[in-house]
């Protein structure tokens, strides 16, 4: 292929700007941009016409690929150059476009400094520029390569979002991250139209909660929030969350939108989370400042939570970390519960639990209390290991190592056959939960 006469055969079918003429050859040659190759194309092109315009047997096909280059291919020089020979250059009309881009590449500048400025609202240290074409531009690019056999060529939407991310880079001073960057903006260089899509602030933690009456996340009542009879008017079903308490200081302190709690895990409303504390994130949606004083945020939680949340070890997280997280649902924990059973305790009854049920898996059938919203199947979740302290004749605690997603309340009680083994079938005493402590959440 003679990269030449290809540009030249593009360029007298259709008129091209430098960007869309040397995205035709992208791939050839590295370190300068499309606009550069385009224009090196036309500045060869004319120098060429001009040497066959000075040939007596070639001077025609000269002047005309000078006219084809002046027309189509917007070359000044090309223009000059028929004016020195004398000879008639095309007139251009002010509304002449691109064929490709319809002139878009020229207007940059000035979206640029647009997004730079919807952009001064938010505190952000990378971004990404995504762009959005409309369905009649992609096609026409398509056709044109098909029907131009393009080989060396890239995409528009490709050469846009370089085009705009340098840009924005320069006029900003932030840099381009293409994995995980704190904003990114979306244009339309057709429409010219500018979103901004800001991604969410992450920050985790551990959380201990120290009442039995607080659940861990907020928990809304049936009228959806427009306060009634059953909610006391606040729309919601309990007062006080650990969502609630973990969120709201980090919330204003990055002035988001809203807030998202994700824990490993979660312990019934009346059981405690001690010990080092389950880990958590609290994801911010639209966080106008990132760079927050977490030992600031901590320490209000702590204070305005006293007795009931204590939080410790905040951090920026990340939406992997999330995903970790989540994982980590099924990670060890560690329980102490205290049980109350009908008939009087045996140490030889106890010691026997014990046995039976260290390195034990247990088959559990979703448990009645919680069937409504969970999935009624049968899960198997080992116990590592567990021990029973005797306390008066008929109480007991239990200590309790095992795989996370065990309902240890049924463990106890058997949930009328749907956890086996249980406490109460093996010492044949019917026994129930009277207060739960989660001591240890073990994540890998």
């Amino acid at each position: 292929m003679d990269v030449l006469q290809k540009a030249y055969t593009l360029l007298s079918k259709y008129p091209l700007c430098d960007h869309c003429l040397g995205r035709q050859f992208a791939l050839l040659g590295y370190a300068m941009e499309n606009n550069i190759r385009g224009a090196a194309l036309k500045t060869s092109l004319t120098m060429q016409a001009n040497t066959l315009a000075v040939e007596a047997e070639k001077n025609e096909e000269g002047i005309e690929q000078l006219r084809v280059l002046a027309a189509n291919g917007y070359s000044a020089a090309a223009k000059a150059t028929l004016e020195h020979l004398k000879k008639h250059a095309p007139k251009i009309e002010e509304d002449a476009k691109c064929f490709l881009c319809e002139g878009k590449f020229g207007e940059v500048g000035g979206i640029v400094e647009r997004a730079k400025k919807d952009l001064e609202a938010y505190e952000y240290t990378t971004f990404l520029v995504g762009i959005e074409l409309p369905i009649a531009v992609e096609e026409r690019e398509d056709e044109f390569k098909a029907s131009q056999s393009i080989e060396h060529g890239e995409s528009i939407r490709h050469e846009f979002g370089r085009v705009y991310g340098k840009a924005i880079a320069k006029a900003t001073g932030k840099e381009a991250e293409y994995l995980k960057p704190d904003v990114v903006v979306i244009i339309d260089p057709f429409l010219e139209s500018i979103k901004l899509q800001i991604n969410p602030l992450f920050v985790g933690g551990r959380y201990r909660k120290l009442q039995r009456t607080i659940p861990q996340s907020e928990w809304f009542c049936s009228c959806r929030g427009r306060g009634c009879s059953k909610c006391g008017g606040t729309g919601k079903l309990y007062p006080e969350s650990v969502e609630g308490y973990t969120s709201k200081d980090l919330l204003a302190e990055s002035e988001g939108a809203e807030s998202f709690f994700h824990a490993s895990g979660r312990e019934d409303i009346d059981a405690r989370m001690l010990g080092s504390g389950r880990p958590f994130i609290v994801e911010v949606s639209k966080p106008k400042r990132r760079s927050v004083d977490l030992k600031k945020i901590e320490h209000a939680i702590n204070g305005g939570a006293v007795g009931k949340v204590e939080v410790s070890e905040l951090h920026f997280a990340s939406k992997d970390d999330v995903r970790h997280l989540k994982k980590g649902e099924s990670a060890r924990k560690e329980y102490r519960l205290l049980a109350e059973f009908e008939k009087d305790l045996t140490e030889e009854g106890l010691r026997m639990v014990e046995e039976k049920l260290t390195g034990a898996l247990i088959k559990q059938q979703t448990p009645r209390r919680v069937v409504h919203r969970r999935a009624d199947i049968v899960r198997e979740r080992y116990i590592y290991k567990l021990e029973v302290k005797k306390v008066t004749l008929k109480r007991a605690l239990l200590f309790i190592n095992c795989q996370g997603g065990l309902y240890v309340k049924e463990l106890v009680s058997g949930d009328e056959g749907r956890t086996v083994p249980n406490v109460s079938a093996l010492l044949d005493n019917p026994a129930k939960t009277l207060k739960l402590d989660v001591l240890n959440v073990i994540m890998e």
